[in-house]
């Protein structure tokens, strides 16, 4: 590892831990979904989960946001972290600021969600209406109250799997720029390979409810798609996940 990466890494181990998890045990019914599993994502690291479906992936963010009870083991990290899904899940009767400021005391809701609002290029919409919005706009209010009460954990659930192409590009760089300003650990669950070697510091692969590789992504890899490192990288996903690579 590179003396940069070794530096960076270490500044993320003093930030402290956004969560620990030991053990991680969840059933449904006779299925054991997750058995055993332990990670550790630090203040200021962007993981990145790839799996196939049905190994595990959502259950294991359904446990981290509290949406699902465990069976066994402990988490240690924030009862209620922010969390950003696939869909935006904005109320529809309220205006973007307050879907932003959900939550938060009304003295010092209006202008917390102007400034986050401002922050996703949506501060002139405060009082705009979800129906106005386009998918990628409504994606931002999404971040913006995710992040508005600067969370120690972010949890990304495939939250640009529905957006067209110029826009998932536009949404990458925004999600970056916003996690390495507000610092949260991040745990972003996708299935795309690419994405995930842009935007995170480590890539796990998940396999039978367990981790079942570990990858740490270089600042050029991660920036530069065509850096031999970042395509020996892809190809090595890709393998982990079973798909072939045409030479």
């Amino acid at each position: 590892m590179a003396a940069h990466d070794l530096q960076a890494s270490a500044r993320k181990q003093d930030e402290g831990s956004a969560v620990s998890v030991h053990g991680l045990r969840r059933r449904y019914g006779e299925r054991t979904v997750i058995n055993g599993l332990n990670l550790h994502i630090a203040r200021g690291e962007f993981v990145a989960l790839l799996g196939e479906s049905g190994c595990g992936k959502t259950t294991l963010l359904r446990a981290l946001s509290g949406l699902d009870a465990i069976d066994g083991g402990r988490i240690d990290g924030p009862k209620q972290p922010a969390v950003v899904f696939q869909e935006p899940r904005l109320i529809p009767w309220d205006s973007l600021g307050r879907n932003v400021s959900l939550g938060i005391d009304e003295r010092n809701g209006k202008a917390l969600a102007r400034a986050a609002l401002e922050e996703v290029g949506l501060g002139d919409r405060i009082d705009d209406w979800p129906r106005n919005l386009s998918g990628g706009q409504a994606q931002r209010v999404a971040l913006a109250r995710a992040l508005v009460r600067e969370p120690r954990l972010l949890l990304l659930d495939e939250p640009f799997a529905a957006l067209d192409a110029l826009t998932r590009i536009r949404m990458h760089a925004l999600v970056r720029q916003l996690v390495d300003r507000h610092r949260p650990g991040v745990l972003l669950v996708t299935h795309d390979v690419d994405e995930a070697i842009l935007l995170a510091d480590r890539v796990l692969v998940m396999r039978a409810g367990a981790i079942a590789g570990e990858y740490a992504v270089s600042h050029e890899a991660g920036r530069n798609r065509a850096h031999p490192e970042a395509q020996a990288l892809r190809e090595h996903l890709l393998a982990e996940l079973g798909v072939a690579v045409a030479a």
